[in-house]
């Protein structure tokens, strides 16, 4: 047994051995995961609902529980879950932002040895039902369009940092996208093409500056509405596209135009691709139907388009310049 380990062996709980180690943490966490929750609130015969799946982490000002196996202040992950269901039963639910504020600032005001709270919601997508074209007072149809996300982190003695999401909001138009004059060498295959199916699975996350008047759940759907008219424009002529990079870039610069209170938003833009078929080997049975067209979806290899775009007043705040970037 070496020095060090003889010493650690003589620990009491709670001493901490940091100076003998030579090894520090980057990093500690722990909580728990898939808590999952159905809010309804009855207001009269209407109702509303919503449903959540929330993962908690939390971090101590002390690391001898990894250390020495002192528990003392140890929030267990199980009362993280009571927590969640008691302030929903409590408070409600508004939306997931402003929920995992208050499930952060619960578990910094209560506990003082918490030094970080991270809150991580994703929501189910209900809809209320119509019938007969009226809203149904308590039936709902689940539509997964797209999930919504959102991320809070409060750090004690710091602003919360709020983060609103989506993923999965698949879309597709026919016409009105094109992908030429793109690099020409000996590696490049692909030929220019000025018409060409336009498919992806829509990913955005973005970060607030100041929430003094957010309402996050009309922010969402604005978030929504901006990429899906930068990809699809009018209902009647469309809008074109000459690259993925260009429709990503105009639905970024419109949302952030839409909500001032907006830092930056991260978007990325997975081609889905669709190949036609070759019927060459079936002409008498496909030369006389000119516009019926039949493709074949294709998953993988799959270009990725991403960018983060942001407030330039803003930028150094959110994402600091390295001496090394610097000299870029």
């Amino acid at each position: 047994m070496n020095n060090i380990e003889k010493r650690l062996a003589t620990l009491k709980p709670t001493e901490e051995p940091d100076a003998l180690l030579e090894f520090d943490f980057v990093d500690t966490g722990y909580g728990k995961n898939h808590i999952r929750l159905l809010y309804i609130k009855r207001d009269g015969p209407t109702h509303y609902i919503k449903e959540l799946e929330v993962n908690t982490r939390l971090t101590l000002d002390s690391k001898k529980d990894y250390l020495v196996g002192d528990n003392s202040d140890i929030v267990a992950t199980d009362s993280q879950k009571n927590t969640v269901y008691i302030l929903a039963k409590q408070h409600g639910v508004k939306s997931p932002e402003e929920f995992g504020l208050l499930l952060t600032s619960h578990f910094l005001s209560k506990y003082p040895r918490v030094m970080k709270a991270k809150v991580c919601i994703e929501e189910l997508p209900w809809e209320r039902m119509c019938s007969d074209g009226k809203p149904h007072n308590h039936a709902f149809i689940c539509t997964p369009k797209s999930t919504r996300f959102s991320s809070v982190t409060f750090q004690r003695g710091a602003l919360p940092e709020i983060e609103s999401g989506l993923k999965g909001l698949r879309v597709i138009k026919t016409t009105q996208s094109a992908f030429e004059h793109f690099i020409r060498d000996e590696f490049a295959t692909l030929p220019d093409l000025h018409e060409r199916i336009f498919s992806t699975v829509v990913y955005a996350k973005w970060n607030y500056a100041s929430t003094q008047g957010v309402d996050y759940d009309l922010a969402w759907n604005t978030v929504r509405d901006c990429i899906l008219d930068a990809f699809a424009g009018p209902p009647d002529v469309g809008v074109f596209s000459p690259s993925v990079q260009n429709t990503l870039y105009l639905a970024q610069k419109r949302v952030l135009e839409k909500i001032p209170q907006m830092s930056h938003i991260e978007t990325a833009l997975p081609n889905k691709h669709y190949t036609a078929i070759d019927f060459s080997s079936f002409n008498s049975m496909s030369k006389n139907i000119p516009n019926d067209e039949v493709f074949l979806p294709t998953e993988h290899p799959a270009g990725n388009i991403r960018a983060v775009l942001g407030r330039k007043n803003l930028l150094p705040q959110f994402f600091p310049v390295t001496p090394m970037q610097s000299k870029l």
